[in-house]
């Protein structure tokens, strides 16, 4: 293994917490905001819990993280930006998932609950990304077992649960604040996407790919707005393509109501080397300069009297 990848397998090994089970609040992190924004990493934690039982290399579960996208935004509680992330890997559990998308094939007894039936909705499944993820992005198993129902419902309750609960509460607080919201749910995305990453292996990603659901999660003057603030900053940008926004933008996106929620999602050649995970310089420097520009600029906006 190269030599980099051995230092940071042995990092993240080191790093895992006791038997999982040791309280939420261990695998959250929220930071109360005072403005009308709030931010999320759904996908950028790294404490891979005991009772994972992974049979995949740490380098390769690690290429699933949107890697250091907190460090990225790390200036934003600053500015009175709400601020939440999970701390447990998206390969463990997949915050951007519904509850509903699971593929029960995992499991080595009958699930209890409902699954999704939706073809759209199964197709990411059918990839092994649902949920609980089946495959790394490059179609290498996680598992060589099957999981217990016990074990996938514990996920969800240390996991899911709190990651929702706290999303949605920085949305509410900051709704009743100020009379409108808006939510960036924050990612980051192989230059190339992988034969398992979505329907459209081997495709060169823009810089930036902003996403709401076609229009139905924020109001698409605000998502276009976007879209040309970072193409006058100078990055390509894709709109609804090949991302749209998932389940929390689609949880908590109502803009009738000025609840506004925004994917937006960052080209990791930008800021980092993906066979190493290293921040590379000056990059990572512009970037984050950019997005706090980004960040300011939102919060400009008011939802309340928007043209």
């Amino acid at each position: 293994m190269h030599t980099a990848l051995k230092l940071i397998h042995a990092r993240y090994r080191q790093s895992e917490p006791g038997p999982a089970g040791g309280g939420a609040a261990a695998l959250v992190d929220s930071i109360a905001g005072s403005t009308p924004l709030v931010l999320d990493s759904p996908h950028s934690g790294t404490v891979y819990p005991a009772d994972f039982r992974s049979c995949c290399d740490m380098a390769r579960l690690r290429t699933a993280e949107d890697t250091h996208v907190e460090k990225l935004y790390g200036f934003a509680a600053g500015l009175g930006v709400g601020w939440i992330e999970a701390r447990f890997p998206r390969s463990y559990l997949d915050a951007n998932r519904d509850t509903l998308e699971l593929d029960t094939a995992l499991l080595d007894a009958p699930w209890p609950h409902p699954v999704a039936t939706d073809p759209k909705v199964l197709s990411k499944v059918r990839l092994g990304k649902g949920l609980v993820w089946k495959y790394t992005d490059d179609g290498l198993p996680i598992y060589d077992r099957l999981l217990s129902v016990a074990e996938v419902q514990g996920r969800i309750d240390r996991c899911w649960t709190p990651y929702y609960a706290a999303v949605g509460g920085a949305i509410d607080a900051a709704h009743r604040r100020h009379g409108y919201s808006v939510h960036i749910n924050c990612h980051s995305m192989p230059a190339v996407a992988g034969s398992h990453a979505t329907d459209l292996p081997g495709l060169h990603h823009a810089d930036f790919v902003i996403g709401d659901r076609d229009g139905t999660t924020a109001d698409t003057r605000l998502s276009q707005r976007l879209c040309e603030f970072l193409r006058g900053l100078g990055y390509s940008v894709d709109y609804n393509h090949p991302y749209k926004g998932v389940e929390l933008v689609r949880r908590f996106g109502r803009p009738a109501e000025g609840r506004h929620s925004i994917q937006v999602e960052i080209n990791r050649k930008l800021y980092m080397d993906e066979r190493s995970f290293a921040i590379l310089q000056p990059g990572f420097d512009r970037l984050q300069k950019d997005l706090q520009a980004m960040v300011a600029m939102l919060l400009a906006w008011d939802g309340r009297f928007a043209d």
